[in-house]
């Protein structure tokens, strides 16, 4: 095992590599070889912002930083939407080569079983209302409120200067991909539980129940990035 294995960093809705700033110098530090991902039409590529891009072209976003740094005995780290996506970017990766991961880590994010989409444990209503606004904003999720992850004050100011709408093409594809391939990585789950954020409530219940997965809290807010990174540091290097 590689204890100073290259980390990708996956950002959620409405991020870009921007928002993992406060976490890449200590991980550099401690000798790892870090890479944050800008997924295409958020963060600075919202110019390639399409109503083609869906969460096939996020996990291909991820499958080409790696394969151009010829990255292999990975960490990959997925926060919030981000756990959709390098959920598939592993199954694409393992399915090549066993030895392309060494851990998966999700951060508050979403973990989706086989077939389902980002949307897929959203109530009916919640489902209308963002399928609603995305046609209201060009076929975009505009951002959320920072203050909803407990973010306020000068970071909440940050966000809300940086976030750009997401794509909505991901919010409804369905992810096929081998569960036993990837029960054969370690992976682990932080859920930020000051305050708990709904929609990852129901991610973290999930985890409890399955079997597999090394699961640690943050006493924190949804973007632990911002608001706890000395602590989500630790946490990244622990794993």
């Amino acid at each position: 095992m590689n204890d100073k294995a290259p980390i990708v960093l996956v950002h959620g809705a409405w991020g870009g590599a921007w928002i993992w700033r406060r976490v890449l110098a200590p991980l550099r530090a401690a000798g790892h070889d870090v890479h944050a991902v800008t997924l295409t039409g958020d963060g600075e590529r919202a110019h390639l912002m399409s109503g083609a891009i869906g969460l096939h072209t996020h996990i291909d976003d991820v499958l080409g930083l790696i394969r151009a740094e010829e990255l292999r005995d990975v960490v990959l780290v997925g926060h919030s939407y981000g756990g959709m996506v390098i959920t598939g970017v592993s199954d694409a990766l393992l399915a090549q080569d066993a030895g392309a991961l060494q851990r998966l880590v999700y951060i508050d994010a979403q973990v989706p079983l086989p077939g389902e989409s980002w949307s897929s444990l959203h109530s009916a209503e919640m489902v209308a209302q963002r399928t609603a606004l995305a046609a209201e904003h060009g076929g975009a999720l505009p951002p959320a409120d920072p203050a909803l992850f407990g973010i306020e004050g000068a970071d909440r100011d940050w966000l809300l200067r940086c976030q750009v709408p997401h794509p909505f093409g991901p919010y409804r594809e369905a992810l096929p991909y081998d569960a036993a391939r990837l029960a054969s990585v370690p992976r682990s789950y932080v859920a930020c539980t000051e305050p708990v954020f709904a929609t990852a409530l129901v991610h973290h219940q999930r985890v409890r129940t399955m079997a597999g997965w090394k699961m640690v809290e943050m006493r924190t807010g949804h973007c632990p990035m911002v608001t706890a990174p000395k602590e989500l540091v630790a946490l990244l290097l622990a794993a």
